[in-house]
């Protein structure tokens, strides 16, 4: 089956004016999204991962700046398929054409994307309201299809409750039932996960992905969670002050991973044979790009750096067919370098637990 792709991103570039003055926050970033897809971009905290989704749909800070850059959405109406950059329309425009009714988000803190003032039920009614002017009764029935859909019981009751009333699993539930309302075709999903508990946590993945396969959307899902990774993407983007470091399908970057960075996140990956005190951690801590000058901004921090890591970024180096890797490691003239022992025996644990659970 032929793939569609819905969302092409092109040499994204963002830079943020601060007291230590310009900050080029997001380098250079591509990316491709693909109908009935799950896209994940996974790194540590601070990469870039949010600001880059958020600027999808217009959603900037006041000292943010857009440098360069193409966001070229395609959508059906009218019975034909249209394009447009989303860059190149007003906030007004993104806000009545596509955000909430096309594209729709689901925040990390449902605590704060929640009005605190507002019953749940006219939360969810409102984008029905703003972008389709439906009538109240059909708002409130869909509103109540969504709750039962995202699995909160007793919606009659609940539709008149505030956010305070709820748990902190149900409000994450309320939050997914409102970037549902308006049956968007991208969703994207900010570590919605973070603040739950284990067992809530994989009720919430497993919704998102029943409403994927349901709707035919696209998801992105933006997490530092590679287990979480694991379970729901199709595609994965390594990212690493403000780039894109590595990039392909989920089974490249967990069975052939190729930059060291990406090693390191794999090795930091508990799991039950894991004790606390053998946990891996990455050695130092991501750069400040306020004083990045020049090379390859992971350099002190790779173990496997080459002298021209300190001058020249690298570029990206097409692997195979899906898979990409920044990493002067990928040149013909680099030398040859293992990942290390003991990540490479994990991941031939992965792989012989994986097939456990193929068809016969």
């Amino acid at each position: 089956m032929t793939r569609q792709k819905i969302l092409e991103m092109r040499d994204l570039s963002i830079s943020f004016k601060t007291n230590q003055g310009s900050v080029e926050a997001i380098r250079g970033v591509d990316l491709d999204l693909y109908r009935g897809e799950t896209l994940a971009i996974v790194g540590e905290s601070g990469s870039g991962k949010s600001v880059t989704v958020k600027t999808i749909m217009g959603i900037l800070a006041n000292n943010q700046r857009i440098n360069t850059g193409v966001i070229d959405y395609s959508y059906e109406a009218d019975g034909k398929v249209n394009s447009v950059d989303l860059l190149k329309i007003s906030k007004k425009e993104m806000r009545r054409r596509f955000n909430g009714k096309r594209i729709a988000m689901v925040f990390q803190d449902p605590m704060t994307s929640l009005n605190p003032t507002m019953p749940i039920g006219e939360q969810i009614m409102e984008g029905m309201f703003i972008h389709y002017h439906t009538p109240k009764k059909e708002a409130r029935e869909k509103a109540l299809r969504l709750l039962e859909l995202v699995g909160i019981p007793n919606g009659e009751e609940r539709f008149g409750q505030y956010p305070h009333q709820l748990s902190g699993g149900m409000r994450q539930r309320v939050v997914i039932a409102i970037a549902l309302a308006c049956d968007p075709e991208i969703l994207i999903c900010d570590e919605p996960t973070t603040a739950l508990d284990v067992t809530i946590q994989s009720k919430i993945l497993d919704l998102i992905n029943m409403i994927q396969k349901k709707n035919n959307i696209a998801v992105i899902y933006i997490t530092h969670d590679l287990g979480v990774v694991s379970k729901v993407a199709d595609y994965v983007n390594v990212m690493y002050a403000g780039r894109i470091v590595e990039k392909g399908s989920v089974n490249d970057i967990f069975y052939d991973p190729k930059h060291p960075y990406t090693w390191g996140l794999l090795s930091a990956m508990p799991d039950i044979n894991t004790s606390s005190d053998k946990l891996y951690a990455i050695p130092g801590n991501p750069p400040n790009l306020a004083h990045h000058k020049q090379g390859d901004p992971f350099y002190i921090r790779n173990d496997y750096a080459l002298n021209i890591d300190k001058r020249v970024e690298p570029p990206m180096y097409q692997i195979s067919k899906t898979h990409y890797v920044a990493s002067w490691l990928m040149h013909e003239k680099a030398p040859k370098v293992e990942m290390p022992t003991a990540l490479r025996e994990r991941i031939d644990q992965m792989k012989l637990e994986a097939s456990q659970y193929e068809r016969v």
